[in-house]
């Protein structure tokens, strides 16, 4: 982390240790996580438009450690690892889980299977094996939550029974217009109908099954970025001309 520098990377100040006791020292950010501002209640919801900044900052700091050489796996991402600057500027915190990507003709890295149940991908789970691909797959999930208020996994006290929110949602997605079932009804319907769409379909993407066949992250950040810059529609409205002999 020390030698890593970049916008939407949190920073390290330093560190104390004392006998068995460690502490990591980073930079203050005044807004706490993006999971208290998600899912806390009484918190005020973060609008549609800083929610895109948002996952325009994660998806950019996700770009900027897969670009190293070698690419450097981030493993954990999930909404209680995004930090947030006291105008909703995101960083990526907390690397311990963090690793270096494969070299030369390897295409992973094998590890223990470790980080949060909900973010991680299948095929990592399945067999231990590591790529950048498991962070595209963890940001698909964090872009759902940012689009419904929902937690990556759902709260086993509200129905029993533990349900992700990856297998809640694509039901939804597989509909023409079933992403505006899925939405955090705390926007009030206040965000952008064609905007949301396209971030349900990308999210699809980063999702896929098959590994391969997901989106880098530098194309996630084009993606995001072209998303947001579209111009917005402004609905015709339909004037009533009177004639002199009507006023």
């Amino acid at each position: 982390m020390g030698r890593l520098c970049h916008k939407n990377l949190v920073k390290l100040i330093g560190y104390c240790q004392e006998y068995e006791s460690r502490l990591l020292v980073y930079e203050y950010m005044p807004k706490g996580s993006l999971e208290n501002h998600l899912f806390r209640k009484g918190v005020e919801p973060i609008p549609w438009a800083t929610r895109m900044r948002i996952a325009i900052d994660v998806a950019h700091g996700l770009a900027f450690l897969h670009s190293k050489e070698p690419s450097i796996i981030y493993r954990d991402l999930k909404a209680s690892n995004i930090l947030l600057s006291s105008e909703f500027n995101a960083r990526l915190s907390d690397f311990g889980l963090a690793r270096n990507g494969p070299v030369g003709d390897n295409t992973h890295v094998s590890t223990r299977v470790v980080g949060t149940s909900g973010y991680a991908a299948p095929e990592y789970v399945a067999t231990g094996h590591l790529t950048i691909n498991n962070d595209v797959y963890s940001f698909g999930v964090v872009l759902l939550e940012l689009l419904s208020g929902r937690r990556a996994i759902a709260d086993e006290r509200a129905g029993g029974v533990e349900e992700t929110l990856v297998d809640w949602v694509k039901p939804f997605l597989n509909e023409s217009r079933g992403v505006f079932r899925i939405m955090d009804t705390r926007l009030g319907g206040r965000y952008s109908k064609k905007g949301a769409q396209a971030v349900a379909s990308l999210a699809l993407k980063c999702l896929h099954k098959d590994s391969k066949h997901r989106p880098t992250m530098a194309e996630v950040v084009a993606s995001l970025e072209e998303i947001t810059n579209a111009p917005k529609i402004v609905p015709e409205v339909s004037l009533l001309v009177l004639s002199p002999q009507s006023s």
